[in-house]
C-alpha cells in the first residue's frame, strides 16, 4: 500500500496466496485418501470410496476461508507509514 497498491490489491494477493495453499492441500489430501483406500479396501466394511464423507471433508475446509480471510483483513488495515516505519 506504500507503494501505491489499492485495499482491495492486497486483500486479493493475501486471500489468493492463502487459498492456493489451501487448493493444492485438499487436492493433494484427497489424491492420498483415494489411493490409501484402495490399499486398505479390503479391511474396511462398506466402501472404501464414500462420496459423502468425501465431500463433507471437502466441504470443511471452507473454514479456511475465515482463516484466510482474517489476516488479509488486517493487512488492509495496516497503516503504510507504520509499516514503513517498523522496517
Amino acid at each position: 500500500m506504500a507503494l501505491g497498491a489499492q485495499r482491495t490489491d492486497v486483500l486479493r494477493t493475501v486471500f489468493g496466496q492463502g487459498l492456493s495453499i489451501v487448493a493444492i492441500g485438499v487436492g493433494v489430501g484427497l489424491v492420498a485418501a483415494f489411493a490409501a483406500a484402495r490399499l486398505v479396501r479390503n479391511f474396511l466394511s462398506g466402501r472404501a470410496t464414500d462420496p459423502l464423507t468425501y465431500g463433507v471433508v471437502s466441504c470443511c475446509s471452507f473454514s479456511c476461508l475465515f482463516a484466510c480471510w482474517v489476516p488479509a483483513r488486517r493487512a488492509t488495515r495496516v497503516d503504510p507509514l507504520v509499516a514503513l516505519r517498523y522496517e
